[in-house]
């Protein structure tokens, strides 16, 4: 048993869905997965595996931030060889290009973290998505018909909800990032450190420009379209790992 996640060998399926809220996990699990069940409390962090389609899917809890996020993706990868973890957040909206309750799909993560300026020793390293979960989750889009909504590109993953110099942000926007939320940019590192697969896929719960906003509880329970994306992508998307479940 991992130190964070406790559960035993063989509980987590190969493909993960992870989105930072715990209590997003256990809606995810109830409402999209068939006999889904709950391998881990600890700490409050669910996780979840059950069947979506007839494939093994888990579903866990990341909790917020790049720290939060690297624990559970680390036990993940090295204790459970889970090969592909889909990020299934929110974010906020960083340009009119976007509106709320609109989809980014991050092919690449900016951060202000020190977190890869540590691990490189100060070398710019450039975090991007799995492309064939990518290329999988815009033709789901494209299928549902929902590719106005759905948009692919940058996304800015910050260490500070409440940013001291919120104004650096803007410059951001100038280089084409879209939206900003706050764990993306460790995941597709630590994936491509150990070798597998990750995408982020955000719903706008906020916008940065407009001021609009979502609640809580929409937050956590209604951004389903999110959901049947990654599930479609991480089945489709992740090159047959779902063998070795």
């Amino acid at each position: 048993m991992s130190t964070h996640i406790g559960a035993r060998p063989g509980e987590i399926a190969p493909l993960v869905l992870m989105p930072g809220d715990p209590l997003r996990a256990r809606w995810i699990a109830e409402t999209f997965l068939e006999d889904a069940r709950c391998y881990t409390e600890v700490r409050g962090m669910y996780g979840y595996t059950g069947t979506w389609q007839g494939h093994r899917v888990s579903v866990q809890g990341s909790g917020m931030g790049q720290p939060s996020l690297a624990i559970y993706a680390n036990e993940l990868f090295t204790e459970y060889d889970v090969q592909a973890v889909v990020r299934v957040g929110s974010c906020g909206a960083m340009t009119e290009r976007v509106a709320v309750r609109d989809i980014v799909i991050a092919s690449g993560a900016c951060t202000d973290s020190s977190m890869n300026r540590i691990r490189f020793e100060g070398l710019d390293y450039a975090p991007v998505a799995d492309f064939g979960l990518l290329r999988a989750a815009h033709d789901a889009a494209v299928a549902r018909r929902l590719d106005e909504a759905v948009h692919v590109g940058l996304i800015y993953s910050s260490d500070s909800f409440y940013p001291a110099r919120p104004e650096l942000a803007a410059r951001m926007v100038e280089y084409g990032v879209l939206a900003v939320e706050m764990e993306a940019s460790a995941l597709y590192t630590l994936a491509a450190k150990h070798g597998r697969r990750a995408l982020a896929i955000c719903t706008v719960s906020d916008h940065i420009v407009t001021g609009e906003e979502t609640t809580s509880q929409e937050r956590e329970q209604t951004f389903g379209a999110m959901v049947e994306i990654a599930l479609t992508a991480g089945v489709s998307g992740a090159g047959g790992f779902e063998a070795q479940a």
